[in-house]
Protein backbone atom coordinates (compact mmCIF):
# COMPACT_ATOMS: atom_id res chain seq x y z
CA UNK A 1 0.00 0.00 0.00
CA UNK A 2 1.46 3.25 -0.44
CA UNK A 3 1.77 5.51 2.64
CA UNK A 4 3.01 8.45 1.11
CA UNK A 5 1.54 11.79 1.78
CA UNK A 6 -0.73 12.67 -1.05
CA UNK A 7 -0.18 16.31 -1.72
CA UNK A 8 -2.47 17.13 -4.27
CA UNK A 9 -5.40 15.88 -2.38
CA UNK A 10 -4.33 17.32 0.33
CA UNK A 11 -4.39 21.02 -0.87
CA UNK A 12 -8.42 20.26 -2.34
CA UNK A 13 -9.24 18.89 1.26
CA UNK A 14 -7.93 21.91 2.74
CA UNK A 15 -9.78 24.16 -0.36
CA UNK A 16 -12.91 22.50 0.30
CA UNK A 17 -12.58 23.40 3.92
CA UNK A 18 -12.79 26.84 3.67
CA UNK A 19 -14.58 26.84 0.77
CA UNK A 20 -17.35 25.45 3.41
CA UNK A 21 -16.94 28.02 5.59
CA UNK A 22 -14.03 26.52 7.95
CA UNK A 23 -12.30 29.82 8.93
CA UNK A 24 -8.87 28.00 9.11
CA UNK A 25 -7.20 24.54 9.87
CA UNK A 26 -5.21 22.39 11.99
CA UNK A 27 -2.27 20.56 10.39
CA UNK A 28 -0.10 17.77 11.83
CA UNK A 29 -2.64 16.77 14.05
CA UNK A 30 -0.89 15.31 16.88
CA UNK A 31 -3.75 12.38 18.18
CA UNK A 32 -3.78 11.77 14.50
CA UNK A 33 -1.16 10.73 12.17
CA UNK A 34 1.14 13.63 13.09
CA UNK A 35 3.29 11.03 14.82
CA UNK A 36 4.31 9.06 12.33
CA UNK A 37 5.08 11.96 10.23
CA UNK A 38 9.17 12.38 9.99
CA UNK A 39 10.25 16.06 9.96
CA UNK A 40 10.60 16.27 6.51
CA UNK A 41 7.09 15.27 5.94
CA UNK A 42 6.03 17.79 7.91
CA UNK A 43 7.20 20.90 6.58
CA UNK A 44 6.28 19.49 3.29
CA UNK A 45 2.76 19.52 3.96
CA UNK A 46 3.00 23.22 5.66
CA UNK A 47 4.29 24.43 2.58
CA UNK A 48 1.38 22.56 0.27
CA UNK A 49 -1.48 23.77 2.93
CA UNK A 50 0.67 27.38 3.05
CA UNK A 51 -0.31 27.68 -0.84
CA UNK A 52 -3.78 26.10 -0.68
CA UNK A 53 -4.88 28.48 2.62
CA UNK A 54 -3.87 31.32 0.21
CA UNK A 55 -5.29 34.17 2.55
CA UNK A 56 -8.79 32.49 2.71
CA UNK A 57 -8.00 31.15 6.37
CA UNK A 58 -5.92 30.60 9.11
CA UNK A 59 -3.61 28.03 8.53
CA UNK A 60 -2.17 26.46 12.41
CA UNK A 61 0.58 24.13 12.78
CA UNK A 62 0.10 21.32 15.68
CA UNK A 63 3.66 21.47 17.60
CA UNK A 64 4.29 18.23 18.86
CA UNK A 65 7.50 15.82 19.33
CA UNK A 66 9.27 13.48 22.35
CA UNK A 67 11.88 16.60 22.46
CA UNK A 68 11.68 20.15 23.65
CA UNK A 69 14.10 21.03 20.91
CA UNK A 70 12.48 19.25 17.95
CA UNK A 71 9.19 21.28 19.00
CA UNK A 72 11.36 24.63 19.17
CA UNK A 73 12.77 23.76 15.87
CA UNK A 74 9.19 22.73 14.50
CA UNK A 75 7.98 26.00 15.52
CA UNK A 76 10.51 27.59 13.56
CA UNK A 77 10.35 25.91 10.21
CA UNK A 78 6.39 26.68 10.82
CA UNK A 79 6.62 30.33 10.95
CA UNK A 80 9.49 30.60 8.43
CA UNK A 81 6.56 28.87 6.20
CA UNK A 82 4.11 31.12 6.49
CA UNK A 83 1.89 29.57 9.04
CA UNK A 84 -0.47 31.75 11.25
CA UNK A 85 0.00 30.26 14.42
CA UNK A 86 0.80 27.18 16.02
CA UNK A 87 -1.38 24.82 18.79
CA UNK A 88 1.47 23.87 21.02
CA UNK A 89 1.49 20.18 22.98
CA UNK A 90 3.25 18.52 26.23
CA UNK A 91 5.88 16.51 24.79
CA UNK A 92 4.90 12.85 24.20
CA UNK A 93 5.03 9.89 26.69
CA UNK A 94 6.95 12.23 29.65
CA UNK A 95 4.41 13.23 32.15
CA UNK A 96 6.69 15.69 34.04
CA UNK A 97 5.82 18.22 36.52
CA UNK A 98 4.71 21.26 35.89
CA UNK A 99 7.98 23.20 36.17
CA UNK A 100 9.02 20.79 33.63
CA UNK A 101 5.89 21.41 31.09
CA UNK A 102 6.09 25.19 31.82
CA UNK A 103 9.84 25.55 30.73
CA UNK A 104 8.74 22.69 27.81
CA UNK A 105 5.22 24.92 26.86
CA UNK A 106 7.94 28.67 27.33
CA UNK A 107 10.35 27.50 25.24
CA UNK A 108 8.39 27.00 22.25
CA UNK A 109 6.18 30.48 22.94
CA UNK A 110 9.43 32.11 22.69
CA UNK A 111 10.58 30.10 19.19
CA UNK A 112 8.28 32.22 17.55
CA UNK A 113 6.30 35.72 16.87
CA UNK A 114 3.33 33.70 15.97
CA UNK A 115 0.34 33.58 18.28
CA UNK A 116 0.32 30.80 19.95
CA UNK A 117 -2.80 27.93 21.21
CA UNK A 118 -1.63 25.66 24.33
CA UNK A 119 -3.31 22.43 23.44
CA UNK A 120 -4.79 20.90 26.69
CA UNK A 121 -6.04 17.31 27.01
CA UNK A 122 -5.08 15.40 29.51
CA UNK A 123 -6.94 12.48 28.75
CA UNK A 124 -4.77 11.52 26.09
CA UNK A 125 -1.22 12.99 26.94
CA UNK A 126 -1.47 12.42 30.77
CA UNK A 127 -0.48 15.87 31.16
CA UNK A 128 -3.08 18.54 32.36
CA UNK A 129 -3.02 22.42 32.60
CA UNK A 130 -5.03 23.50 35.38
CA UNK A 131 -7.19 26.93 34.80
CA UNK A 132 -4.39 28.69 37.37
CA UNK A 133 -1.40 27.40 35.16
CA UNK A 134 -3.25 28.83 32.08
CA UNK A 135 -3.41 31.99 33.64
CA UNK A 136 0.22 32.04 34.45
CA UNK A 137 1.47 31.61 31.16
CA UNK A 138 -1.15 34.16 29.97
CA UNK A 139 0.68 36.56 31.90
CA UNK A 140 4.01 35.84 31.12
CA UNK A 141 3.72 35.24 27.55
CA UNK A 142 2.03 37.99 24.90
CA UNK A 143 1.64 35.39 21.81
CA UNK A 144 -0.29 33.01 23.97
CA UNK A 145 -3.83 33.97 22.48
CA UNK A 146 -5.79 30.41 22.60
CA UNK A 147 -6.47 27.48 24.43
CA UNK A 148 -8.16 24.19 22.83
CA UNK A 149 -9.72 22.47 25.79
CA UNK A 150 -10.36 18.87 25.87
CA UNK A 151 -10.36 17.67 29.50
CA UNK A 152 -13.69 16.72 28.26
CA UNK A 153 -15.25 18.74 31.19
CA UNK A 154 -17.09 22.20 30.26
CA UNK A 155 -16.55 23.25 33.51
CA UNK A 156 -12.86 23.66 32.34
CA UNK A 157 -14.26 26.41 30.11
CA UNK A 158 -15.98 28.68 32.18
CA UNK A 159 -13.02 28.29 34.90
CA UNK A 160 -10.56 29.32 32.58
CA UNK A 161 -13.00 31.85 31.86
CA UNK A 162 -13.35 33.17 34.96
CA UNK A 163 -9.63 33.72 35.23
CA UNK A 164 -8.62 35.30 32.26
CA UNK A 165 -11.69 36.85 31.38
CA UNK A 166 -11.41 37.62 27.32
CA UNK A 167 -7.77 37.42 27.51
CA UNK A 168 -7.91 33.95 25.71
CA UNK A 169 -9.81 32.95 23.10
CA UNK A 170 -11.42 29.15 24.15
CA UNK A 171 -11.81 26.48 21.66
CA UNK A 172 -13.50 23.10 22.32
CA UNK A 173 -11.63 19.90 21.27
CA UNK A 174 -13.85 17.66 21.97
CA UNK A 175 -16.80 16.95 19.18
CA UNK A 176 -19.24 15.66 21.34
CA UNK A 177 -19.00 18.22 23.89
CA UNK A 178 -19.03 21.56 21.57
CA UNK A 179 -22.16 23.11 22.75
CA UNK A 180 -21.99 22.37 26.06
CA UNK A 181 -18.66 24.21 25.70
CA UNK A 182 -19.50 26.79 23.82
CA UNK A 183 -22.77 27.40 26.52
CA UNK A 184 -19.93 28.01 28.80
CA UNK A 185 -17.71 30.64 27.34
CA UNK A 186 -15.79 28.76 24.41
CA UNK A 187 -15.72 30.74 21.34
CA UNK A 188 -14.03 28.06 19.12
CA UNK A 189 -13.72 24.67 17.96
CA UNK A 190 -11.04 23.14 16.69
CA UNK A 191 -13.43 19.71 15.24
CA UNK A 192 -12.61 16.41 13.88
CA UNK A 193 -15.92 15.14 12.34
CA UNK A 194 -14.94 18.81 9.99
CA UNK A 195 -13.10 16.96 8.06
CA UNK A 196 -15.71 14.82 6.88
CA UNK A 197 -18.89 17.42 7.00
CA UNK A 198 -17.74 20.81 7.31
CA UNK A 199 -20.82 23.00 6.38
CA UNK A 200 -22.83 20.56 9.73
CA UNK A 201 -20.25 21.13 11.46
CA UNK A 202 -19.92 25.15 10.98
CA UNK A 203 -23.91 25.39 10.91
CA UNK A 204 -23.52 23.77 14.52
CA UNK A 205 -21.47 26.29 15.63
CA UNK A 206 -22.73 28.83 14.59
CA UNK A 207 -26.02 28.21 15.83
CA UNK A 208 -24.50 27.51 19.09
CA UNK A 209 -22.71 31.05 19.30
CA UNK A 210 -24.96 32.50 18.11
CA UNK A 211 -28.23 31.22 20.85
CA UNK A 212 -30.32 29.38 18.32
CA UNK A 213 -30.73 26.90 20.90
CA UNK A 214 -33.60 25.15 18.85
CA UNK A 215 -32.33 24.62 15.75
CA UNK A 216 -28.76 23.69 17.55
CA UNK A 217 -30.46 21.08 19.04
CA UNK A 218 -31.80 19.67 16.66
CA UNK A 219 -28.60 19.58 14.34
CA UNK A 220 -26.43 18.23 17.91
CA UNK A 221 -29.00 15.26 18.06
CA UNK A 222 -28.65 14.08 14.14
CA UNK A 223 -24.59 14.92 14.52
CA UNK A 224 -23.91 12.91 18.12
CA UNK A 225 -23.66 9.46 17.11
CA UNK A 226 -20.78 10.62 14.64
CA UNK A 227 -19.19 13.32 16.84
CA UNK A 228 -18.71 10.14 19.34
CA UNK A 229 -16.51 8.87 16.60
CA UNK A 230 -13.98 11.57 17.53
CA UNK A 231 -13.83 10.44 20.99
CA UNK A 232 -12.40 6.70 21.13
CA UNK A 233 -9.17 5.47 20.39
CA UNK A 234 -9.79 4.81 16.71
CA UNK A 235 -10.83 7.62 16.12
CA UNK A 236 -8.67 8.06 12.92
CA UNK A 237 -9.61 5.60 11.12
CA UNK A 238 -13.37 6.26 11.78
CA UNK A 239 -13.34 10.15 10.74
CA UNK A 240 -11.47 8.78 7.37
CA UNK A 241 -14.43 6.22 7.01
CA UNK A 242 -17.04 8.73 7.16
CA UNK A 243 -14.88 11.18 4.49
CA UNK A 244 -14.61 8.02 2.21
CA UNK A 245 -18.51 7.54 2.41
CA UNK A 246 -19.25 11.26 1.64
CA UNK A 247 -16.38 11.09 -1.28
CA UNK A 248 -13.79 13.34 0.49
CA UNK A 249 -10.99 11.21 1.19
CA UNK A 250 -10.35 7.63 2.09
CA UNK A 251 -9.55 4.94 4.57
CA UNK A 252 -5.85 4.60 4.31
CA UNK A 253 -3.96 5.08 7.99
CA UNK A 254 -0.13 4.56 8.35
CA UNK A 255 0.84 1.53 11.33
CA UNK A 256 0.70 1.17 13.73
CA UNK A 257 -2.92 1.94 12.90
CA UNK A 258 -4.88 -0.41 10.54
CA UNK A 259 -8.03 0.34 8.45
CA UNK A 260 -11.15 -0.76 10.51
CA UNK A 261 -12.26 -4.56 9.71
CA UNK A 262 -14.61 -7.48 10.61
CA UNK A 263 -17.85 -6.04 12.90
CA UNK A 264 -15.93 -3.24 13.88
CA UNK A 265 -16.31 -2.28 10.11
CA UNK A 266 -19.66 -2.90 9.89
CA UNK A 267 -20.77 -1.24 13.31
CA UNK A 268 -19.21 1.99 12.18
CA UNK A 269 -20.33 1.79 8.73
CA UNK A 270 -23.96 1.37 10.00
CA UNK A 271 -23.69 4.17 12.04
CA UNK A 272 -22.60 6.36 9.04
CA UNK A 273 -24.91 5.55 6.66
CA UNK A 274 -27.96 6.18 8.71
CA UNK A 275 -26.65 9.41 9.55
CA UNK A 276 -26.20 10.10 6.17
CA UNK A 277 -29.33 9.15 4.89
CA UNK A 278 -31.07 11.60 7.39
CA UNK A 279 -28.43 14.17 6.48
CA UNK A 280 -30.08 17.96 7.44
CA UNK A 281 -31.41 19.94 4.52
CA UNK A 282 -28.37 22.60 4.48
CA UNK A 283 -25.87 20.06 2.71
CA UNK A 284 -28.40 19.59 -0.22
CA UNK A 285 -27.03 22.69 -2.00
CA UNK A 286 -23.94 21.36 -2.51
CA UNK A 287 -22.58 18.44 -4.39
CA UNK A 288 -20.60 15.60 -2.65
CA UNK A 289 -17.09 14.77 -4.46
CA UNK A 290 -16.94 11.63 -5.92
CA UNK A 291 -13.76 10.13 -4.76
CA UNK A 292 -14.12 7.15 -3.58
Amino acid sequence: MDLTVDHGFLAEHCRWLLDSGCTGVVALGSLGEGATLSFDEKTKILRTLAKAVQGKGTLISSISSLTTSESVELAGAATDLGCSGLMVLPPYVYLGDWREMKTHIAAVFGATPLPCMLYNNPVAYGTDFLPEQIQELAVEFENFKAVKESSTDARRVSAIRALVDQRLEISVGVDDAALEAIGVGATGWVAGLANALPRESVELFNCGIQGESTRAFELYRWFLPLLRMDTVPKFVQLIKLVQSEVGMGNSRVRPPRLKLAGVELEQAGTVIRAALRTRPELASSYALHDRK
